[in-house]
């Protein structure tokens, strides 16, 4: 309940099972930062890499989604605190044991360089674009001197906002089922995952769609691979993680979880993209499209079953 303490507020539907644990607020939350995290990750790391031209939608047109998808986010953990007015206190103190202030920390820094990358990239897509203003100009100047660094920075903070939405769960001990090392690296992924299904979704160059589909190839089996650890972990745990494993194994969550999850978000895209890069035609959209539904899913399912898990009195 530390978190209560930091953020004069409560993440309240996560925490009490007497309230209405069917609440969309957080497991949104954490799948558009996850979201946002993967796009950042590839703009950041092909511009490190000096493959701009190689990768124009992940470098300059995907980032233009980032921004929104964060403050929609932010917006919808707003929704969710009990004390609303109080959110800015979030930002007046720095605890490292808490997930919540690391979040909050890694999003003041995130946002900002969203904006910041679409304003460098803005005449990519309005080629007319012109800023008004010479402090803008000389703003422009200074960023683009320093745009590799601004990467650095960039990629490293997205992958900080990226294991943060799987740590957020994890902290919270009370729940057996979040209680698990494994849901950082997971989210992580799953974030990657969703970010490379939405810049093939908006690409239209076929060498940057096939580079993507190999990744998200590879993304794809590290998430199968952590799903499987995760279970056997718990399998091999207490008995209340074994109960909570249960709730996938043949409990209430097995048919959303194998079905949206595992077979329509996972296993289903994996197979159309190893088909794709075969040479067989099929609609682009469908195995991107099926990505980002299965990590929706992914964290609504992840957000309800949890607290679903409990520890025995």
């Amino acid at each position: 309940m530390r978190e209560e303490i930091i953020t004069s507020g409560r993440l309240n539907h996560l925490i009490d099972p007497q309230l209405n644990i069917w609440h969309w607020h957080i497991p949104l939350y954490l799948f558009l930062g996850g979201l946002a995290a993967g796009i950042l990750f590839f703009a950041a790391l092909f511009t490190i890499l000096g493959k701009e031209k190689e990768y124009p939608t992940a470098v300059k047109i995907a980032p233009f989604l980032t921004p929104f998808l964060l403050m929609v986010g932010l917006v919808a953990l707003f929704l969710d605190l009990n004390h609303k007015l109080y959110f800015w206190r979030l930002y007046t103190t720095i605890r490292l044991e808490s997930p919540m202030s690391w979040g909050a920390w890694t999003l003041m820094v995130v946002t900002p360089l969203s904006i910041i990358w679409c304003a460098l990239n803005i005449k990519s897509i309005f080629p007319n674009w012109d800023w008004k203003y010479k402090w803008v100009w000389d703003m422009e100047k200074f960023f683009r001197k320093n745009l590799i660094t601004i990467s650095w920075i960039m990629l490293l903070f997205s992958l900080i906002l990226g294991v943060y939405t799987g740590i957020l769960f994890s902290a919270f001990n009370a729940r057996p089922l979040w209680n698990t090392s494994i849901l950082g690296p997971l989210f992580l992924t799953s974030g990657l995952s969703t970010g490379a299904a939405a810049i093939i979704l908006m690409s239209k160059n076929s060498h940057e769609r096939h580079t993507l589909a190999r990744i998200d190839l590879m993304l794809i089996g590290i998430e199968l691979f952590l799903i499987v650890h995760m279970f056997m972990g718990f399998l091999a745990s207490t008995q209340v993680h074994i109960e909570a494993a249960t709730l996938f194994l043949g409990g209430t969550y097995t048919t959303p979880f194998w079905l949206f999850v595992v077979t329509l978000g996972l296993v289903t895209p994996a197979l159309l993209e190893v088909l794709e890069l075969k040479g067989f035609k099929m609609p682009v959209f469908i195995a991107p499209v099926l990505v980002i539904f299965g990590g929706l899913m992914f964290r609504f399912i992840i957000a309800y079953a949890g607290q679903a898990s409990r520890w025995l009195y």
